[in-house]
């Protein structure tokens, strides 16, 4: 039986097989290495890279802080609500402490609606 599919990683098209040697101080070492983690590349990618084509492109890989903070704020909300809507499919009543609670995350809601309003104009 031949099996033409065997899964993996695939075979590149260009293979970079050349090595080149660079001398350099440790600070300089270094100086490199920061730069390349800022611009979220490999070393070999940044060398490569700002040798090509004489500047780097950064790669952004993790998202402003703003919108971590809403993201965290929404996971929180979510699951606030989550666990009182699956009480309300129990057939439970909310007590007073859950409806509280519910009226704060409507309200929580409703300044996160307005804070990304404002920071969007």
């Amino acid at each position: 039986m031949l099996r033409t599919n065997k899964g993996g990683r695939p075979k590149a098209v260009v293979k970079r097989k050349e090595h080149i040697a660079v001398m350099c101080t440790i600070i300089e070492r270094k100086v490199i290495e920061v730069n390349a983690r800022r611009a979220g590349l490999t070393l070999s990618e940044f060398l490569r890279e700002l040798g090509v084509k004489g500047r780097v492109n950064q790669k952004i890989k993790t998202l402003p802080k703003e919108v971590l903070q809403l993201k965290a704020t929404l996971n929180h909300l979510a699951a606030n609500l989550n666990q009182i809507a699956r009480k309300r499919n129990k057939g439970e009543d909310l007590n007073a402490l859950d409806r509280a609670l519910l009226n704060q995350e409507v309200r929580s809601l409703q300044t996160l609606s307005h804070t990304i309003q404002k920071y969007l104009s």
